[in-house]
């Protein structure tokens, strides 16, 4: 009988730390009453292909937490406030990303940007929302241009406040 209750215990202990132990890979906002919406006139955000992307005019700073950019090394988006460069399975640091409309939020699975859109060059045309983490704050976006070939030029429309 203690055998038998010593595994049990065991098998329950592990479970639990299992499942602490998650990536939180996934975010689901369920409730966004106290959550900031973006549904304001769209903005249009582009890098050029070769831009310095440590230049100001080469990011887009939603707020002083997210700041989105893309490097000139054929990689992905990045938040050049919290990074230094992009990192496929995490970029933009700070942020969720859904694909979907902003006016079913709360039906949305949210996770990393790569895991949202596979592979970024396919990302255009998609209407897509990204969550400000730590802003706790919604928005629209739609990517209207990807580069390859090293080139690092993107653009998008956003929901502004």
């Amino acid at each position: 009988m203690k055998k038998t209750y010593n595994k049990l215990l065991y098998i329950l202990i592990l479970i639990f730390t299992l499942n602490s132990c998650s990536t939180g890979e996934e975010e689901v906002p369920g409730d966004t009453t106290s959550s900031t919406i973006w549904k304001g006139s769209n903005k249009t955000f582009s890098k050029a292909d070769g831009a310095d992307h440590t230049q100001a005019s080469n990011q887009d700073r939603l707020t002083s937490n997210v700041w989105i950019t893309r490097a000139n090394d054929g990689g992905q988006i990045f938040n050049i406030a919290k990074e230094s460069a992009a990192n496929k399975s995490s970029s933009p640091a700070g942020t969720a990303w859904s694909i979907g409309s902003i006016n079913n939020i709360n039906s949305l699975t949210f996770t990393n940007f790569r895991s949202a859109v596979g592979k970024p060059k396919d990302v255009v045309g998609k209407n897509l929302v990204m969550h400000l983490i730590d802003d706790d704050i919604y928005l629209s976006v739609k990517f209207t241009s990807w580069s390859e070939g090293q080139k690092g030029g993107f653009a998008y429309e956003r929901s502004t406040p």
